[in-house]
């Protein structure tokens, strides 16, 4: 494995199928390390799946060692079973990841869709796309399930997000400047 400067692992979460993405960065250069699904649709019930989400998501972060999370929030939807559930997978996944003291970034579908794509209702066709390109991710390294590049996602847009500069105040005037800046005028 190369020297990283920084690792982020971004994860999809989800009950039937959670997604994977893992992106090494050094200085302005993000790069794919790893992506995939767990499939969990073998497993009987919700709370094996789990626990198998916790373990699996407990292991990458042990094999990868990621100074970073960044997880995909749920959307709210009209199934209110379907949102307790993908709320509690991402919740366990989130757990793994606070027991080995890595911390954690949120982001919903759209703001994800609108730093990869620059469209927050993209589909998840173009943001594999996009991914693919920006990333310059050969068409075979791709999977047929969409969730390990919405992970990748998330991981990318969490490096977009925390390399932006700090955003300046803005002022109207030098009175309103002062105002907001007092430690900074004499």
């Amino acid at each position: 494995m190369d020297k990283w400067e920084k690792i982020i692992i971004g994860i999809d979460p989800g009950t039937n199928v959670m997604g994977y993405g893992i992106l090494g960065v050094n200085g302005k250069t993000p790069q794919a390390i790893a992506m995939g699904v767990l499939k969990l649709d073998k497993f009987e019930t919700h709370y094996l799946r789990l626990r198998r989400i916790y373990d699996r998501v407990l292991s990458l972060v042990e094999q990868y060692l990621p100074d970073e999370m960044a997880i995909e929030a749920p959307f709210f939807g009209k199934n209110v079973q379907s949102m307790l559930k993908l709320g509690r997978a991402q919740g366990v996944a989130m757990a793994a990841a606070l027991a080995r003291e890595v911390p954690i970034a949120e982001y919903e579908p759209r703001k994800i869709k609108q730093a990869i794509t620059g469209n927050g209702a993209a589909s998840k066709e173009q943001v594999q796309e996009m991914l693919r390109r920006i990333l310059s991710i050969p068409k075979e390294n791709l999977l047929p399930e969409l969730d390990a590049t919405d992970a990748l996602a998330a991981a990318l847009c969490h490096f977009y997000e925390s390399s932006r500069p700090i955003q300046q105040k803005t002022c109207s005037s030098w009175k309103d400047f002062i105002a907001k800046n007092p430690g900074r005028v004499k």
